[in-house]
């Protein structure tokens, strides 16, 4: 009796072992399955570290050699799709996450709900986002469920949803060779509608240069002009004379005549022997020789400072800049900032008021000619995801309450640098398109026509 016994539970045990070999999500822990997973272990702490220096891309290769050395651990995959979300590959973030949750376990990190719920919201897919927001309001601690703003997500996406009832984006690509696949923004056009300026990171950037912050190329200021032939942009280049650097440049600004701009340039993470404080707001003058010289820092320092100041737009008289500085970043992020030309020099920057700052992000203001109309992107209101484009007017004695210029300009991305040229009939802007599983920002425009706004000009 007791030989049976003992051979029944002998062979209870190996049916148990060939049970477990069968099955391969739960592998018997090897010699080389034990070293495989430390070292998984070790590369994901690599990766973490990476990520705390801002080298995303590099942790991404790292996260996914983590991956073929313990396939079984959800935080391969984490930490992958954490990775593609920060680089806006919404698609890819989605898989990640998912796969994460598929193999996860009671210890699985609770923010991979957030992550999903913000690549669904990004991709437009809203009630599936909803249902991982609120799995990331039920599972995560208040103070982290405030920290991720996630009862803000939601609203956006019930905002969305009701949105949606009522029109659709009306924004229409810029055609030509201005959008590239690298990320295209800032779209200004000359009075006549003939020439525009804007901002690239893509590989033919003066110097070549990779920012090591981001691991993107630096910026460069482009021009291209409009072939009234095929009806789209061409003639594109970098080669303007002496605005572009081996830093970040950007043209914000252009004035009616063509004559004068404002550049933002920063230089900080270059080997040039004169750093700037962080972005600095410079003015650029077109000289009598038909050729750009070279933009000169504002030295004003209400203005520039060593916290990161861009974004200048100027009314058409050139006596009031509105611009947007982060120097108080310990409370809030960026806001929008106001100054008045006294003489021939600028006077005291004003931070404008909460009416219009939020303690979220606001950026890329552009003030029409007469100074009566702001418009702006914020992510410190209810809006459709991502930063949406907002306007409000001087009444005189502050702003008017800003109003979310609706689904027929935003999306449930970031939509930035709204100008409006009432002589062309149009709106231009930036935004991004989603290809595939993955995104790039890029420029767009949309015929006043088909522009309904929440405040009539």
């Amino acid at each position: 009796m007791k030989i049976i016994l003992s051979l029944c539970l002998v062979l209870a045990g190996f049916g148990s072992k060939l049970l477990a070999l069968s099955n391969p999500a739960t592998p018997p822990d090897t010699i080389t399955g034990i070293v495989d997973k430390s070292a998984a272990l070790l590369l994901i702490d690599q990766g973490k570290q990476l990520i705390r220096e801002a080298k995303v891309r590099d942790a991404l290769i790292v996260f996914k050699e983590a991956a073929q050395k313990d396939p079984n651990s959800w935080k391969p995959d984490y930490w992958t799709a954490y990775c593609h979300y920060k680089l806006n590959n919404f698609g890819y973030a989605r898989q990640y996450g998912e796969a994460a949750v598929a193999k996860g376990s009671t210890d699985i990190d609770k923010d991979v709900y957030d992550i999903l719920g913000n690549s669904y919201h990004r991709i437009g897919s809203v009630d599936t986002a909803i249902i991982y927001y609120e799995m990331a309001l039920k599972e995560l601690p208040k103070t982290r469920v405030k920290e991720l703003r996630i009862e803000k997500k939601i609203s956006d996406c019930e905002f969305v949803k009701e949105q949606q009832k009522s029109g659709s984006n009306q924004r229409v690509a810029m055609r030509g060779e201005v959008n590239s696949g690298f990320n295209e923004y800032g779209p200004i056009l000359s009075d006549d509608g003939q020439r525009l300026y804007f901002t690239s990171r893509r590989g033919n950037t003066t110097g070549g240069r990779v920012n090591p912050d981001d691991q993107e190329y630096f910026e460069d200021i482009y021009s291209a002009v409009w072939n009234a032939g095929t009806q789209q942009w061409d003639s594109v280049t970098n080669n303007i004379e002496r605005l572009n650097t081996d830093g970040f440049d950007a043209m914000s600004h252009l004035s009616i005549d063509g004559l004068s701009a404002i550049v933002i340039f920063n230089n900080t993470a270059t080997d040039a022997k004169k750093l700037t404080g962080s972005s600095d707001i410079c003015e650029a003058v077109f000289t009598n020789k038909g050729k750009w010289g070279p933009p000169k820092i504002i030295a004003n320092k209400t203005i520039n400072t060593t916290f990161m100041e861009g974004s200048a737009t100027l009314t058409a008289d050139g006596n009031t800049m509105y611009f947007v500085s982060d120097r108080k970043g310990d409370k809030r992020s960026t806001d929008i900032y106001m100054v008045q030309r006294q003489g021939k020099k600028w006077g005291t920057a004003v931070q404008l008021s909460d009416s219009v700052n939020t303690t979220g992000r606001e950026t890329t203001p552009y003030i029409t000619p007469d100074g009566r109309y702001l418009f702006f992107s914020s992510d410190g209101r209810t809006g459709l995801g991502g930063l949406d484009v907002y306007m409000c007017e001087n009444t005189g004695s502050g702003w008017s309450s800003p109003k979310n210029l609706g689904i027929s300009v935003n999306t449930v991305n970031d939509d930035t640098h709204f100008k409006i040229y009432r002589d062309l009939n149009k709106v231009v802007m930036a935004g991004f398109t989603i290809q595939g599983q993955k995104s790039s920002m890029d420029m767009y425009e949309i015929s006043l026509d088909k522009l309904t706004l929440p405040i009539k000009l």
